[in-house]
């Protein structure tokens, strides 16, 4: 009983820690503990360190540890510096056109066009296929031997190949689509979609692409280009995620989420398989003479899987906790979605607001030193008296955050899934602009 107790503990320590160290900055969790456990991972686990190496070893050791960060962390990396010199040497040779002519003015002209972004794309990409295809490659090799089983039939063999090939699908559809980039050729197109709420979007400029800016738009400084409907840059996928891609991108999370669902279920029933057809339940009962009820088997039914099947309880922990970090995500972009906002607004709103509650306890304070100078040589006002009246005073303006592109629940899902910039008005605006 203490082995069941002590694996249940186990397991919810690794997925409080994994949940804390990747989505402890997400809005949802600000103010609980999931933000400071995050807080604590990232930077006061550090600290500490840090304070621990000086007092024992001085200052020497400090700055040896902080040499070593800066060589790991902030220095360039040797490998991807070279890699990208090597592309840009002579990448630009990407840019050159090649024409070759024989006869009178006929010919081919061959264009080349690299990039080194192509790069740093297949680096991403050979990332997330070595992690999907070492798990799928583990699940084969552990798993397969059992199908068909009791519980599952010979189909799986073949829906999971189909379902992690969606996946890979998904993976590369999102990477490498359009998420809506603004250019000079249909700027005038995104700012009459997009008009200005002249809260957290005013008029202005992009500096890089010397272009208006329309709301609700980023440069992304990664890709290099200002894209509509900015949500983020999503480092796994290499690629900015926007206006036109959001769709993707939401259903390779909602299809992953689903695969891992999938890929526990069907674990979990391999091994409730082979419980049922070695009748582990009978011997136990049996020969052994334990109690027949739940709470007398399972300890017995859980130490024999881990002797026997620890890699397919492994797997199963890992397809859950996943699962469950892809279920959080989902849902967290798909409450954007229904309100019509962004993650980027989403910070946007935060500085929007903090800013006018700064201001809004300025002129508080304003008013009640002007109302001090006019009340001079008059009796002192009561301590609580002067407690309302600040409290009045500081409720005069509630800060008021009003999202006018949220324009209903179905309004707001279609514009995702039909972005704005691929329907027949987008298009016919930008034929009469030219």
């Amino acid at each position: 009983m203490s082995l069941y107790w002590l694996l249940i503990c186990h397991g919810m320590m690794t997925l409080t820690i994994a949940v804390s160290f990747l989505c402890g900055r997400w809005p949802i969790f600000q103010g609980t503990p999931i933000s400071s456990i995050h807080r604590f991972l990232t930077f006061g686990a550090y600290r500490h360190l840090l304070k621990f190496i000086g007092a024992v070893f001085g200052d020497r050791g400090t700055n040896l540890v902080l040499s070593v960060e800066y060589y790991c962390c902030d220095r360039a990396n040797p490998i991807l510096q070279h890699v990208n010199e090597r592309a840009s040497m002579n990448f630009e040779i990407g840019n050159i056109r090649k024409q070759y002519c024989t006869g009178n003015d006929v010919g081919f002209r061959l264009s080349v066009d690299f990039d080194a972004k192509t790069l740093y794309c297949k680096i991403h990409s050979i990332v997330y296929l070595a992690i999907i295809g070492t798990t799928y490659y583990i699940v084969v090799k552990t798993s397969f031997s059992y199908i068909p089983g009791h519980y599952l039939s010979e189909v799986h063999r073949y829906t999971s190949i189909f379902a992690v090939a969606i996946g890979i699908f998904l993976f590369l559809l999102t990477s490498f689509s359009d998420p809506g980039t603004v250019k000079a050729e249909n700027v005038s197109q995104y700012l009459s979609a997009y008009p200005y709420d002249n809260m957290i979007f005013t008029k202005k400029e992009c500096p890089t692409c010397k272009i208006p800016k329309p709301a609700r738009s980023k440069h992304c400084s990664l890709c290099k280009r200002c894209v509509a409907r900015f949500d983020h840059h999503c480092g796994w996928m290499n690629n900015c995620i926007g206006e036109r891609n959001t769709r993707y991108f939401l259903a390779f999370l909602l299809w992953h989420f689903l695969l891992c669902v999938y890929g526990t279920i069907a674990v979990g029933l391999v091994l409730a398989g082979r419980v049922e057809e070695l009748q582990i339940v009978h011997i136990l009962i049996v020969y052994y003479g334990v109690d027949n009820s739940v709470s007398s088997l399972a300890p017995y039914i859980a130490q024999w899987l881990l002797d026997a099947h620890n890699t397919q309880i492994l797997l199963m922990v890992f397809l859950a906790i996943v699962s469950l970090l892809l279920a959080g995500f989902f849902a967290y972009h798909a409450n954007l979605c229904l309100t019509n906002t962004t993650t980027n607004e989403t910070f946007k709103w935060q500085d929007y607001v903090n800013w006018q509650k700064k201001l809004n306890e300025a002129r508080a304070a304003l008013n009640m030193n002007t109302t001090g100078m006019n009340t001079e040589g008059k009796p002192p006002e009561s301590k609580c008296k002067s407690f309302f009246r600040r409290f009045l005073l500081q409720e005069t303006e509630v800060v008021v955050r009003k999202n006018v592109y949220d324009k209903g629940f179905f309004h707001n899902i279609y514009e995702v899934i039909f972005p704005v910039s691929t329907r027949a008005s987008f298009l016919q605006t930008k034929s009469k602009s030219r």
